[in-house]
């Protein structure tokens, strides 16, 4: 059975907006992309990385960055076998986006412990 994802392509005013939040909009994706951006990229490195995450929603978020093509999923032929993530030149693009996220966050954690 084929993972159909409820707003993946629900843009009907082609919003330019809608379409980003589509790709990483969500709890976990921006999160994700930020840690393999810092070479958390194993499994278990993003589990410990971010505890309050189920295992099965990491899986599926994951699944889903890699359809859009935003990460890339490596297999190594060990034993036992070993599987890394790595951000793809698409999904570098939005390095940048993540950065200003970052900048605001840190900004506005200041403000609010004033």
């Amino acid at each position: 059975m084929e993972n159909t994802r409820k707003n993946r392509n629900f843009n009907p005013y082609n919003c330019p907006v809608t379409h980003c939040m589509n790709l990483i909009g969500g709890k976990w994706k921006i999160l994700i992309i930020y840690a393999v951006s810092l070479n958390c990229n194993r499994f278990s490195k993003m589990q410990k990385a971010m505890p309050a995450i189920s295992k099965q929603m990491l899986v599926t978020q994951l699944r889903e960055l890699e359809e859009d093509k935003i990460l890339e999923r490596i297999i190594y032929a060990e034993v036992p076998p070993r599987v890394e993530y790595k951000i793809t030149e698409y999904g570098l693009s939005l390095m940048p986006v993540i950065s200003v996220l970052q900048e605001w966050g840190l900004k506005d954690l200041k403000k609010a412990a004033e």
